[in-house]
């Protein structure tokens, strides 16, 4: 096995232990003995358990980057962008933890707005850029900062996520989908021109 192999199965043995028990539970013995080598081993690749959960966040977000917007409720603006809360709902509900490593857990390195946002290295919420953009050049959404229309727009819809996920919010999933769908609806209907 090559060491980009070995490197790749570390990570993804760390990536599974932090989707299925958090990144609390991410720890150099668990993932050697995930990933079928000593402890030692991991250091050859990753100096330390930072390096390692950097590396499961990036190989993460270029993982969503290559799935996310690809489903539509239709070929028109609104399909698009509504295709895109699913995604994202699909994300956050159903890996939680990764979900929260990703988007809310304090981590060095962790991608910062709107420097980070704006020159596009943020995947996933690069997209939401262009669909706003898109719905401004269409005329369907008034002219403004698509980038902090954009951030609206999520930090609404992950607020209800942090809240359902904290079990503060007591719905059915699908209820749940619905709700964040109707709140969107409510603040695109804002936005529109």
């Amino acid at each position: 096995m090559t060491e980009g192999q070995t490197a790749g199965r570390i990570a993804a043995a760390a990536r599974a232990i932090l989707v299925e028990q958090g990144a609390d539970a991410v720890s150099m013995r668990r993932v050697a003995e995930a990933a079928g080598i000593t402890p030692m081993a991991i250091y050859r690749h990753y100096p330390n358990r930072d390096a390692l959960l950097r590396a499961v966040a990036e190989t993460s977000f270029r993982d969503l980057a290559q799935h996310w917007g690809r489903r539509s409720r239709g070929d028109d603006w609104d399909g698009r962008m509504f295709g895109l809360l699913d995604d994202f709902l699909d994300f956050a509900l159903g890996t939680p933890h990764l979900y929260t490593f990703l988007m809310t857990d304090e981590r060095d390195q962790a991608r910062r707005f709107p420097e980070d946002y704006r020159s596009g290295d943020a995947p996933p919420f690069s997209q939401i850029v262009r669909g706003i953009e898109e719905g401004m050049r269409l005329g369907i959404l008034r002219p403004d900062d698509p980038l902090e229309v954009a951030l609206a727009l999520t930090a609404q819809t992950q607020g209800l996520v942090q809240l359902y996920l904290g079990r503060r919010i007591g719905m059915s999933e699908e209820d749940f989908r619905s709700l964040c769908e109707r709140s969107a609806r409510r603040m695109l209907d804002g936005l529109t021109s």
